[in-house]
């Protein structure tokens, strides 16, 4: 079969080169077609887990609470005080441009949140109406301590020097997307833990297209507001400092950092190529050749994901630049040897050169193109939806990238008359044989830097952590840096969290039968010292019977429509402030918010605690400016179930998100005595933790998948134990150097991060396949090990250091990016491809002459000298 297919691919490269162009040509065409359909996906799904039950329960806790998204503004009035009218007034316009903007609910400013301590009230005095900064006999310095001091917006609208505010852009909550996600979700979830029907099954591709379609016009909408947003900020810069925050931002950000660098390192790797090609060939058809293949196989790559509608994400942006790096590391090889053989056989004619150089080179590209294919497919099984994605792009890009190279070359090969003029003049072999020599003379050293390597990245690796702060993500320049810090030390905190608190389960006192004599005055006995009493346990049920009183209550009509709730007890609200207490007190939380925020006001208002009784009757006479504010945002009676909302500040060096997590849950259980079935946590942090903590059991995985799988194709390409083991280990030592020197600079795992040992790996293996491969060619020979290395020093050396240097400046370029996990991923990379290239020229060789794993007839015949350098005479070696 395979002797079947060996003929078929060499007479339609021989016999029909120009058939085989048109093909790929016409493949190009149709592929380029696809293009505009390219998307890009930077949502809050492209960061999460792939299978995380919490991001269900995030989203079922937005839709109970309407909880959409939102975008801040910060506002910092440049000629004079905050509260000036000049001030208030551009801050009244701005605001009201913005209300104006589609998809815009509403919009909260200082002028129009409701003041309680401005002057203060009694709370009888609330139903004749909400006092705002807008009323024109509102004492202005009263609001500015308030808003600085009360327990309602401390840390929350007005910065700490009183001259930075914040609007809140409160967006249209996108209930019909979280319908359609839920119900995805739900059958993704029943179909991998039992099943679908054949209708469930249609039903799950069908909403799956229909969300996907409907998150790809939300997202367009999305970005088109932001603009929107932003231009009407621009008209005020000259008056205010403003920077813009939000989900919604970052994602439009973050999509123009993905085009930004498609750009960049598609031109940065192109011209980087024609140098480098420039260079090694110093000819125009070994520039043009390798150069065409690349941006062919880029093409079509990029028409193949547009026609299947799949997006690139923020990790996947690199694809572009790696799939140049790849391809062009195969066209090097393949023309390198071309050249060898052009050298070596000026006799030879055009066919038997392509047809000799695509034999001798099909295993070893076939191989290391598979070690390659390995590596990243390795990447599914890491849980990230975007780097999953990332895996499979690579892998179906590398596999596209060795049938086009073996394809395009040949055929234009084929095509072009025979040149044999200034093969000659690369001497670069003298350069690698320089570490051949290094092997041969400084053996100890060798060893005793690599095992100090191992050692040092051995005791690296076991620092490594995975906490990172979002804000770091971005360059100190971007709108979202300078934001992002912004509110997070003015403003009290970025990241969302919020603690879901369910109503426990209360046995209730028994009475043999008879209804409790003390339901109606229950609230006036005694509480014990931390404001909760058995008693309020049944206060609900004094509000069921009608009112006798119901015509002397001025807040009867009210009344008859508020339902009674457990966390609108002294029992409830007492959990819920004592929770709230604690949560402010840890340093790395800022703004803290909760039902407990209106019970200490109402306490202070009151002039002392309430009572059950007092609270019901003075929820029922909330007006709706107060209950919009301080009850509908964290009461959800329908579901007895409380919510505290609070922000943590990114810019804290001591942020440990799951640290924190945890910490919450133990004061939760073991302090107050909550059942872990009745408190939970969400929100923007939780998930973005989940992600985060999956990093290091994805980094095992990964990497375990990766070296078994190369071992195998090294057993399956040598037959050899011992040999797949010495290939192994340089590459090996590459990435435990670059995950140790990650570990000792605290550089954390990140999305990005974690694919580099596993993509080390897979191509920095490739030059130990070569290596090897070419190794054991002139081993036959003469069976002599040192003639041997210094030989596949002068020829597949000279290919590996072109395509190893090439790799290297290549992955270099991404340090152009704004995203900074990229600038990481691409010097990190860089150094891993640095180390597995020293390694494959000195240790790889070094084992070789220490084990001696090859069995060749002249074996015994080394000799006791310096063997002749053969190669070093050729012409093009």
């Amino acid at each position: 079969m395979l002797s079947v297919f060996k003929t078929a691919y060499e007479n339609l490269i021989t016999r029909h080169p120009g058939g085989v162009l048109v093909f790929v040509a016409l493949l190009t065409v149709v592929a380029a077609l696809g293009l505009p359909r390219f998307k890009i996906d930077a949502s809050a799904d492209s960061l999460t887990l792939e299978a995380d039950e919490a991001l269900d329960y995030y989203r079922e806790i937005s839709e109970r609470y309407a909880s959409g998204d939102f975008l801040v503004v910060t506002y910092r009035y440049r000629q004079g005080d905050l509260f000036t009218d000049p001030a208030l007034d551009t801050l009244r316009q701005l605001s009201g441009e913005l209300a104006q903007v589609p998809g815009v609910e509403s919009v909260q400013t200082i002028l129009d949140v409701p003041l309680l301590y401005s002057p203060k009230p009694e709370i009888s005095e609330l139903a004749d109406g909400i006092r705002t900064l807008s009323d024109p006999d509102t004492d202005r310095d009263l609001a500015r301590q308030e808003f600085l001091s009360s327990p309602i917006y401390r840390e929350l609208i007005l910065s700490p020097d009183g001259q930075t505010t914040a609007l809140l852009v409160n967006l249209e909550l996108d209930r019909r997307g979280l319908e359609l996600v839920r119900e995805r979700d739900a059958l993704r979830r029943k179909r991998d833990s039992e099943g679908l029907t054949e209708a469930e099954s249609a039903r799950l591709e069908e909403v799956s297209a229909i969300y996907l379609q409907h998150r790809t016009e939300q997202d367009l909408v999305s970005r088109q507001r932001v603009d929107v947003v932003r231009g009407i900020l621009e008209g005020y810069k000259s008056e205010a400092e403003l920077f813009l925050g939000g989900v919604s931002m970052i994602t439009a950000d973050m999509i123009a950092f993905i085009k930004s660098d498609l750009v960049v390192f598609g031109a940065g790797i192109l011209l980087f190529i024609i140098v480098t090609l420039l260079i090694i060939f110093r000819q125009v058809r070994w520039v043009l050749l390798p150069l065409s293949t690349c941006i062919l196989t880029a093409v079509i790559m990029l028409g193949l994901l547009s026609w299947m509608d799949w997006r690139l994400t923020v990790i996947s942006a690199n694809f572009v630049a790696l799939l140049l790096i790849i391809t062009l590391a195969i066209t090097i090889h393949l023309s390198v040897r071309y050249r060898e053989f052009a050298a070596q056989n000026p006799q030879w004619d055009r066919r038997q050169l392509a047809l000799e150089s695509v034999r001798f080179m099909a295993k070893p590209c076939l191989y290391t193109a598979l070690t390659t294919i390995v590596a990243f497919a390795s990447l599914v099984v890491s849980g990230i939806r975007p780097v999953i994605d990332f895996g499979w792009m690579m892998t179906m890009g590398v596999a596209l990238a060795l049938v086009l190279s073996f394809l395009i070359i040949p055929a234009v090969l084929m095509l072009l008359p025979k040149r044999a003029d200034g093969i000659g003049e690369d001497n670069s072999h003298a350069f690698t044989l320089l570490f051949s020599r290094f092997a041969e003379n400084r053996r100890r050293l060798v060893l005793t830097v690599a095992v100090a390597a191992a050692v040092i990245g051995a005791v690296g690796a076991t620092q490594l952590r995975v906490e990172n702060r979002f804000i770091d993500y971005f360059d100190s320049s971007t709108e979202i840096y300078r934001g992002m810090l912004v509110i997070d030390r003015r403003l009290g905190g970025t990241v969302t969290l919020d603690i879901i608190l369910d109503k426990p389960q209360i046995e209730e006192p028994a009475f043999d039968g008879e209804e409790d004599p003390f339901a109606l005055g229950v609230g006036d006995s005694g509480a014990d010292s931390d404001g909760a009493g058995d008693y309020a346990f049944t206060s609900a049920d004094a509000f069921a019977a009608e009112d006798p009183f119901a015509s002397d209550d001025p807040f009867a009509a009210e009344s008859e429509t508020v339902e009674p709730s457990y966390w609108f007890t002294v029992a409830g609200l007492s959990t819920i402030e004592q929770l709230h207490d604690y949560l402010e007190r840890q340093p790395e939380i800022g703004k803290v918010q909760s039902l407990a925020t209106l019970y200490k006001v109402a306490r202070d208002l009151n002039g002392g605690p309430l009572n059950d009784f007092e609270l019901a009757v003075a929820r029922s006479g909330l007006p709706a400016e107060i209950s919009d504010v301080l009850v509908d945002p964290y009461l959800s009676i329908p579901n007895n179930q409380a919510r505290i909302t609070l922000r943590v500040m990114e810019t804290d060096p001591n942020l440990r998100r799951d640290e924190l997590i945890q910490r919450i849950y133990e004061y939760a259980h073991d302090e107050m005595a909550l059942a872990p079935e009745n408190i939970r946590q969400t929100g923007l942090l939780v998930l973005y933790n989940n992600m985060l903590q999956s990093l290091f059991k994805s980094q095992i995985l990964t990497l375990g998948a990766v070296f078994i799988g190369i071992l195998l194709m090294f057993l399956v390409l040598f037959r050899s134990l011992s040999i797949a083991i010495i290939a192994l280990i340089p590459n090996m030592l590459a990435a435990a150097v670059v995950l140790g020197g990650m570990g000792l600079a605290g550089i954390p795992l990140d999305m990005m991060t974690i694919t580099i040992a596993a993509i080390t790996v897979g191509i920095g293996v490739d030059h130990a396949i070569h290596y090897l491969y070419r190794f054991r060619s002139e081993f036959a020979k003469d069976g002599d090990y040192l003639a041997t290395m210094h030989r596949s020093h002068a020829t597949i050396g000279r290919a590996m250091f072109y395509t190893a240097i090439t790799i290297i400046a290549g992955f270099s370029i991404l340090a152009l990016s704004k995203f900074v996990p990229s600038i990481y991923f691409g010097l990190l990379t860089a150094l891993a491809m640095s180390a597995a290239l020293l390694g494959s020229l000195t240790l790889l060789p070094l084992l070789l002459l220490i084990f001696k794993p090859l069995k060749g007839p002249l074996e015994s015949r080394e000799a006791p000298g310096k063997p002749e350098v053969a190669g070093e005479g050729l012409a093009g070696a």
